[in-house]
């Protein structure tokens, strides 16, 4: 049996799967940043995930432990399928810092323009900036979290070895000198 070289699916389903552990481990990380703040804050919980899906599917819980359960459910799946999009992140040979910022651009953009489509938030230029910045520090935790775990699973891959390569050619051509002076 021959193995190809350029399996693009067996990529893709590679990147999914590191991308799906790596959400995990950032809904984790997220979960504990918010539970840190709650606590300093005395904030209570959020019901925008129960706010949403009542609205998209109909769900609605009927007492407060189904509906703080609901909540913690959709939590969980949700944080963990954004793996996914670090994954495919992934695969354009971004890492670190600058995967990172893609990532979080896109789960925290999304958040603020979904939620309150939902009214299950206000629109930023009606949150307190108190809040935009406690909101943005827990979604930062996820992309940086979900980064550090991404990377590290994929630390040799194909895409990290092209990238190095491109990496050095920018360097021995002398362009990232330019760029970094």
């Amino acid at each position: 049996m021959k193995i190809h070289q350029n399996n693009a699916l067996g990529e893709l389903g590679s990147a999914v799967g590191k991308g799906l552990l790596a959400g995990l481990a950032a809904t984790a990380a997220i979960t504990l940043s918010q539970m840190i703040e709650m606590k300093l804050t005395k904030r209570e919980p959020s019901d925008a995930p129960v706010k949403v899906v009542s609205e998209t599917i109909g769900a609605k819980p009927v007492v407060k432990e189904d509906k703080e359960k609901l909540s913690q459910e959709i939590h969980w799946a949700y944080g963990t399928v954004w793996g996914v999009s670090r994954g495919l992140i992934g695969l354009t040979g971004l890492k670190g810092l600058p995967a990172a910022l893609v990532h979080f651009t896109a789960i925290w953009g999304t958040s603020m323009v979904m939620l309150p489509q939902f009214n299950a938030a206000k629109p930023i230029d009606e949150q307190e900036p108190k809040a935009i910045a406690i909101d943005g520090f827990h979604h930062a935790v996820y992309a940086l979290t979900a980064t550090l775990v991404y990377d590290a699973l994929d630390a040799g891959s194909k895409n990290e070895r092209r990238l190095n390569k491109l990496i050095k050619q920018l360097h021995l051509k002398g362009l990232l000198k330019k760029f970094s002076a």
